[in-house]
């Protein structure tokens, strides 16, 4: 029950999380640091998170999308996968990530 969190080199203002493995309280630490970093760099003017390696996913890394969708800079990238797919549909907050596929992201990185 590990995870990971990768960011890439910001280009063009947009800056590249990416996740894999288990995220839930006490392994979010590494997301939680990435995403207040990148949402406190003015010089960020989009945040992709890709969430398609996250194998598990519980309610405190909904409050940690929720906290850097607020941010107005947050796109998804690639999809959703099944351990957030469930809690978005449960949550009811699906609609409020846009989703942007990895050719959206790779031409800008």
């Amino acid at each position: 029950m590990g995870q990971e969190v990768e960011v890439a080199p910001d280009v063009d203002g947009v800056r590249l999380v990416m996740c894999t493995g288990v995220f839930e309280y006490e392994t979010l630490g590494p997301l939680r640091d990435a995403g207040a970093a990148a949402a406190a760099d003015p010089a960020v003017r989009q945040i992709a998170l890709d969430l398609t390696g996250v194998t598990h996913a519980d309610s405190s890394m909904l409050s940690e999308l929720l906290f850097l969708q607020r941010t107005g800079r947050l796109c998804l990238v690639g999809n959703v996968p099944q351990a957030l797919d469930r809690l978005f549909d449960v949550t009811g907050v699906r609609e409020l990530f846009p989703i942007v596929g990895r050719d959206v992201v790779a031409r800008a990185v």
